[in-house]
């Protein structure tokens, strides 16, 4: 999986796009899992965040090993192991050509990988999110479970909150709202579909401003 990403992120970073990854850590660790089974919901966040880094250091070494430079930043300062986060320094990595992996979250218990990605898009001024989940954008109910669900091409931000409809979470959402932000959610499994959303084509949902 690591390698699928970092071949897509690989051929986007070659059409002179800056890349910057928000990476999770559910698949080591998930804060909200562990408070369900008794786990302090702050020592889970944290054990979670560390989780992230992990993921980002593996998606460093694949984007590197297929000779893209990339540099991974870390809320939590750990500075044998990445470097710490600071937003100049992020752009600066960026405006060189590297691919920039952003890791343990905001740094804060309470704030989710979603709440993340919102606010470094608004730091460091990205064009887009780019919501990756293993579906291809966002639907009515699960297509999973239910057969007649349908997908939504394009939805607003308030649609999405008045509707209680799951494309981020609601903090997230609204980061980026206020600030402009539109989220494209698509599917990352299918291979070339970071590419594709890039290129402007319809792949997924775009949650925006209403039209």
């Amino acid at each position: 999986m690591v390698e699928t990403i970092a071949a897509q992120v690989k051929r986007v970073h070659q059409m002179g796009v800056q890349v910057a990854l928000v990476v999770g850590g559910g698949n080591i660790f998930r804060g909200m899992s562990a408070t369900e089974r008794g786990f302090d919901r702050a020592t889970g966040d944290y054990m979670g965040m560390l989780a992230t880094v992990i993921n980002g250091l593996a998606l460093q070494d694949a984007l590197e090993r297929a000779g893209i430079p990339a540099r991974t930043m870390t809320a939590i300062q750990m500075p044998q192991v990445a470097e710490p986060y600071i937003r100049r320094r992020a752009v600066r990595h960026l405006e060189k050509g590297r691919v920039v992996i952003l890791a343990a979250g905001t740094g804060n218990p309470y704030f989710t990988t979603d709440t993340t990605a919102a606010l470094r898009a608004v730091e460091i001024e990205a064009d887009v999110i780019l919501k990756a989940t293993k579906v291809d954008g966002v639907y009515t109910a699960d297509p999973k479970r239910d057969p007649t669900a349908t997908k939504f091409e394009r939805l607003g931000y308030m649609e999405v909150l008045n509707r209680g409809i799951e494309v981020m979470d609601n903090t997230a959402l609204t980061l980026c709202m206020d600030n402009g932000v539109p989220i494209v959610v698509f599917n990352l499994l299918t291979p070339g579909n970071i590419e594709r959303v890039i290129l402007g084509e319809e792949v997924g949902t775009l949650v925006g401003a209403a039209t």
